[in-house]
């Protein structure tokens, strides 16, 4: 296999990956960016090596070149297990657990030299993300995903605080990061699914009543 057609395919499984984590990243999926490219181009290099010693040892030994390919789909489990969490009677983070492993055969077929195949699967994936969203959220009405940073005092219970007022408004937290700005005040970034009947401008309106609050703004 010539130095620029490997060089192309990690490239390309670089660029497929990333565009899928792009996806997840902004969400604030646990799983973003870096480690949807990190696995599709990780399954590529693995498929690469795998044809490469197929190729130079199939005359004297009886080599499988699927073999170590085979073990990444049975390795990506223990990676997409660490995405899943669960949030009292619900399971969360199963659609980013099933995109490593999509991800992980868009890498295998890029680099088995299936492009095609690869760019179609990339760009069905990202409609179904991207798009299935709204159509679940326009037959069901049970999704809608909003983020908010918020800039409070540091002292203890703040972020209890703000967890109960949401929980009063019936307001799930999907992800939170916090980070320290000043001695005394800290940055909540949230992102949170909204149920129907509910706007963000009002859950904004209710944590404004939180002591201590410097600043909320809205994300998205």
């Amino acid at each position: 296999m010539l130095i620029y057609e490997i060089i192309f395919k990690l490239a390309l499984a670089g660029i497929l990956g990333g565009l899928i984590g792009l996806e997840r990243e902004s969400l604030s999926r646990p799983a973003g960016l870096r480690t949807y490219t990190l696995v599709c181009v990780g399954s590529a290099l693995a498929m690469i090596v795998s044809i490469d010693i197929y190729l130079q040892y199939y005359q004297t030994v009886n080599a499988d070149p699927g073999r170590i390919a085979a073990q990444v789909i049975s390795g990506i489990g223990f990676l997409g297990a660490g995405t899943i969490m669960r949030e009292g009677a619900s399971v969360q983070g199963l659609t980013t657990a099933a995109g490593l492993w999509v991800v992980a055969c868009i890498g295998l077929a890029v680099g088995a030299g299936l492009y095609v195949p690869a760019i179609a699967t990339t760009i069905l994936i990202l409609f179904v993300l991207i798009y299935f969203i709204k159509f679940e959220a326009r037959f069901t009405g049970r999704r809608e995903y909003k983020g908010i940073v918020m800039v409070v005092e540091d002292k203890p219970g703040q972020v209890g605080i703000i967890g109960s007022i949401l929980g009063d408004l019936c307001v799930l937290i999907k992800n939170i990061q916090l980070t320290q700005v000043e001695d005394n005040y800290l940055e909540i970034e949230v992102l949170l699914q909204i149920p129907a009947g509910l706007s963000v401008e009002q859950v904004i309106e209710e944590l404004s009543n939180v002591k201590g609050l410097r600043s909320i703004e809205r994300l998205n």
